[in-house]
């Protein structure tokens, strides 16, 4: 594994981490401003929601690490493609799998296909997925600045002048 290559493995950790705090953050937001339920099903259980998110988080922490590690530095760009489809398949993922849940967990598939449409134009999915291309986008054009001779911010005492 090269230098770069292991750079891309800890900013994709750390890009993960903050695409985390960002699904906390915004969902707690959007519950309190509009004062609805993360998950409003109520034989849901709680471990729905939180496994959903885990599951697009999962999806997104595959994609910027094999994004990273699989394009060589110098070629390395923004790609808005690849930011979009990562978007939707995180909120394809964040459905798919609450729907599997409920249906599991009630025995019948129609709570599950019931549970996706009612949920698709939801705040909370789409909230995965837009963060989702932020969070590559972000990480894609630290990776481009990397690849192209950027380095690490230093501070004011940190130079070798003296």
């Amino acid at each position: 594994m090269t230098a770069f290559q292991r750079y891309a493995v800890v900013v994709a950790a750390f890009a993960t981490a903050l695409y985390l705090a960002l699904i906390v953050a915004a969902f707690g937001f959007i519950s309190l401003l509009a004062d609805v339920e993360v998950v409003s099903e109520p034989d849901a259980g709680a471990f729905v929601g939180p496994t959903m998110a885990a599951a697009s988080l999962l999806l997104v922490a595959v994609v910027l690490v094999v994004s990273g590690v699989r394009v060589p530095p110098a070629r390395q760009r923004i790609s808005i493609g690849t930011a979009l489809l990562t978007g939707l398949g995180a909120y394809a993922v964040y459905l798919l799998v609450g729907g599997v849940l409920l249906a599991a967990s009630s025995g019948e598939a129609v709570t599950g296909v019931l549970f996706l449409g009612a949920n698709l134009g939801s705040p909370f999915p789409v909230a995965v997925g837009i963060l989702a291309v932020l969070i590559v986008v972000a990480y894609l054009a630290v990776l481009v600045a990397r690849g192209h001779g950027a380095s690490r911010p230093h501070w004011p005492w940190e130079h070798d002048d003296e």
